[in-house]
């Protein structure tokens, strides 16, 4: 009903939203050999890149590259830079059926992400046996919620990042995102819409904002190129603004009428350029662009 009536209101409505306080970071997996060769250097040079925002890509151990979260909350802070966004995947053995609970494994990650200062604890994965199983299927968003009350304890949301088949695989006669959408409490549960994720299984980000408003407090902005055919794929990420997407005006509709604040530039392929100076680009123009 949320939804329904949030599309009966006047454009003018959302005009609020496109008011609001907007953060860009990036996704430090864009530079995810760097980030393993040298952090605290890559990290510099994203500072200086003009960035206030990141978000990770990396917890492992109760670490994040290496570094207990205080540790890595240190180094950021010596860098003037923020993480309000993190992705670390969940999955149904992170809930313990017999205790009715989170395994200590997961409360430990809300726990440094809530360390961290993060706003958002990000799934970036759905299992394959899960996507075609209803029950299986049920039971996972019965977690994501049940994971969105225990961020809420700690000020945070839980979110979830799209990639390509949730486009191309089907629950009954709809996909399968917009069946995590509409079986997440939207007050729990925040979508963060991979606008090049979607793409190469011909999910257009815009129909999915205008479908359905205010549900994706987060964006992963990007722009794609066609290749040749690799891995299922024929699509590549390429520097804003040089692709095929009409990026601005995805991220525009984003602020204006999908509810988002936190815009996470990342780009995964390069053509034969650095990363880090793609990066660069990218923050450059999404400032031209107002952001």
């Amino acid at each position: 009903m949320a939804v329904a009536g949030a599309a009966l209101l006047p454009d003018s409505l959302f005009a609020a939203t496109e008011s609001k306080l907007k953060r860009v970071g990036v996704q430090l997996y864009s530079v995810r050999d760097a980030m393993k060769a040298d952090p605290q250097g890559t990290l510099k040079k994203i500072a200086d890149a003009g960035y206030a925002h990141v978000e990770h890509a990396n917890y492992i151990d109760r670490k994040f590259y290496g570094y207990t979260a205080k540790e890595f909350k240190k180094i950021l802070a010596d860098l003037d830079l923020k993480m309000p966004s993190g992705h670390t995947v969940m999955t149904a053995q992170h809930w313990d059926a017999s205790k009715n609970d989170f395994t200590d494994a997961w409360k430990y990650t809300v726990e440094d992400a809530a360390t961290m200062g993060q706003k958002f604890v990000i799934s970036p994965w759905l299992d394959e046996k899960v996507r075609t199983d209803t029950d299986a299927l049920k039971r996972a968003m019965e977690q994501f919620n049940k994971c969105g009350e225990l961020c809420k304890q700690s000020s945070m949301m839980f979110g979830y990042h799209n990639h390509n088949f949730e486009i191309s695989t089907k629950v009954g006669d709809i996909t399968l995102y917009d069946y995590i959408i509409q079986n997440t409490d939207p007050a729990l549960v925040a979508q963060q819409i991979d606008i090049g994720n979607m793409f190469s299984t011909g999910g257009m980000a815009l129909e999915f904002i205008n479908k359905y408003p205010g549900r994706f407090q987060s964006m992963h902005v990007k722009d794609e190129i066609k290749v040749p055919p690799h891995n299922g794929d024929d699509t590549e990420s390429t520097i804003l603004g040089k692709g095929i997407l009409p990026v601005r005006d995805i991220v525009k509709a984003g602020a204006k009428k999908g509810g988002t604040s936190l815009f996470i530039i990342e780009q995964e392929s390069y053509q034969g350029m650095d990363p880090i100076d793609c990066v660069k680009i990218d923050l450059q123009i999404m400032k031209k662009w107002g952001y």
